[in-house]
């Protein structure tokens, strides 16, 4: 008898502990399942549908999935446009140079701040000031700078080098002659570029001396004594092992920049061969009321961006060993 009512104990025992917990991981997963359905792939789902109609701004409201009517106008009228090449090369050239300078500055800048000195630390918290400062102060800070009337910028220029003001942020393109040929230098998408690399190097800064603090010192004291110069200990030391941490930046820092908006629009407002694919998408939304355009528009920039990313994972990222 207590051997039958031991093993009808056992049949009616409750979920083993492996199976508690999996339940429980799978309770915790619900709220940010929801939270992600409702912020990115709902909205996401709803660009697309919004993409495929024909649609102003004023009649969003009164939109549904009752009355949907789908076109590829909106494709055809963002894709066929005169401009569209020379949109795509702008946020392409804006992209690369914009993500290789701050990279570039930021290295730079934690292999000076690696070395003790005096001042060091007040020397490394200034250097965050560019990052952490609001955008519309910084922006306004550089518009006045480079004002062609009152600019600081100018005033050097015109006092050192006797160069009459340039409107640095109106100016499109000017003429520069270099051994006999003359080209058009883009001044306007050069400033904002540069805008870039100031604003966002501390970022780079930050992940390089992360990463330099942790090389050991050994290695160098070996090369020291191997009798290899700065630029050798740099070049086969320092640099290799900074490329996990490189491949980190350039993916963060691309994404960042090829969907970028407020930095040229707080700057120059897409004129003057600025214009960037962000740009173009908020002057279809609120300068032509068109939402099917604007959608289109945000669409063709992920797709490009999702094989920027492809061909950038499957051949150029580098990962830690």
């Amino acid at each position: 008898m207590s051997t039958t009512s031991s093993h009808a104990s056992r049949g009616r025992s409750g979920p083993t502990m492996a199976q508690q917990e999996q339940r429980l991981a799978y309770l915790l997963l619900v709220v940010p399942i929801l939270v992600l359905t409702l912020l990115i792939v709902f909205p996401f789902v709803w660009n697309v549908i919004l993409s495929f109609q024909t649609v102003l701004l004023i009649d969003l409201g009164s939109l549904s999935l009752r009355n949907l009517s789908f076109t590829l106008d909106n494709y055809k009228l963002v894709l066929g446009t005169r401009g569209f090449g020379q949109l795509l090369m702008t946020t392409m050239i804006y992209s690369v140079l914009g993500t290789i300078f701050p990279i570039v500055l930021g290295l730079l800048s934690a292999l000076v701040a690696r070395k003790a000195f005096f001042g060091r630390q007040f020397f490394r918290g200034m250097l965050l000031f560019p990052y952490v400062a609001p955008i519309v102060a910084v922006t306004l800070v550089w518009k006045t700078m480079l004002n062609a009337q009152y600019g600081i910028i100018n005033v050097w220029l015109q006092n050192i080098f006797g160069i009459t003001p340039i409107s640095f942020l109106t100016t499109q393109s000017m003429p520069i002659d270099i051994l006999g040929f003359t080209f058009k230098f883009p001044v306007a998408l050069t400033t904002v570029i540069f805008f870039q690399a100031w604003r966002y190097f501390p970022f780079s800064f930050l992940f390089y001396l992360a990463r330099l603090e942790a090389l050991p010192e050994s290695q160098y004291e070996a090369a020291k004594i191997d009798g290899a110069t700065l630029t050798q200990r740099f070049w086969k030391i320092t640099l290799p092992q900074l490329g996990a941490v490189t491949g980190t930046l350039v993916l963060l820092r691309f994404i960042w920049t090829f969907n970028k908006f407020d930095d040229i629009f707080l700057l120059t407002g897409g004129c003057c061969g600025t214009k960037v694919i962000t740009v173009k998408i908020y002057d279809y939304l609120f300068g032509f009321s068109n939402v099917g355009a604007a959608a289109a528009l945000a669409m063709v920039l992920a797709a490009i961006l999702a094989v920027l990313l492809f061909i950038y994972f499957r051949w150029f990222f580098v990962e830690e060993e």
